[in-house]
C-alpha cells in the first residue's frame, strides 16, 4: 500500500486550498505539522516578497478580499483578506492579513507565494510555499 509523505500531504492539501480559493469554496486545512517560522528570510524569493510589502503598505493592506488594479505595468495582484493561521503556527489570538506577492493580469490563477502581515504584532512573512514555512521579513 503506497502513503503519502508528510510534505506531500501538505502540497495536496495547499493545491487544493488554492484551488478551492479560487473557486470561492471554503475550506478547513490540518495544521500543517512539520511546517516552521523563521526568523529571517533568505530564500531566493524573499527580495521580490520584501517588494511586494512594500507596495501592499503602500497601498494601506487592504482588508478586503479580492483583485487589486494599477499595479505594475497593467497588472494587478490579489489580497487574500483574513488569514486565519489555521496551521497554527504564527501567534495564536494574532490578527492576519494576506497578500499574493508576485502580480499577474486581473482573474488569473493564483500561486503559492504569500505575504502575511500580523495586524497585532506589526510582522510580516514570507511564505513560499502557501503556509508551509513562514519567513520573517
Amino acid at each position: 500500500m503506497h502513503t503519502l509523505r508528510p510534505h506531500r500531504t501538505r502540497r495536496l492539501f495547499a493545491a487544493l486550498a488554492v484551488v478551492a480559493s479560487v473557486l470561492g469554496v471554503t475550506t478547513a486545512v490540518a495544521p500543517a505539522a512539520d511546517a516552521a517560522v523563521y526568523n529571517s528570510c533568505t530564500q531566493s524569493r524573499c527580495s521580490a516578497a520584501r517588494t511586494a510589502n512594500s507596495t501592499w503598505s503602500s497601498k494601506g493592506y487592504p482588508s478586503t478580499r479580492g483583485w487589486v488594479s494599477n499595479w505594475s505595468g497593467s497588472l494587478c495582484n490579489y489580497a487574500g483578506g483574513v488569514h486565519q493561521n489555521r496551521e497554527g503556527q504564527l501567534p495564536a489570538g494574532h490578527s492576519y492579513l494576506e497578500f499574493d506577492v508576485y502580480p499577474r493580469a486581473c482573474g488569473a490563477s493564483r500561486d503559492a507565494y504569500r505575504i502575511i502581515v500580523d495586524r497585532t504584532a506589526g510582522t510580516v512573512y514570507f511564505s513560499p510555499d502557501h503556509y508551509g514555512n513562514f519567513y520573517r521579513l
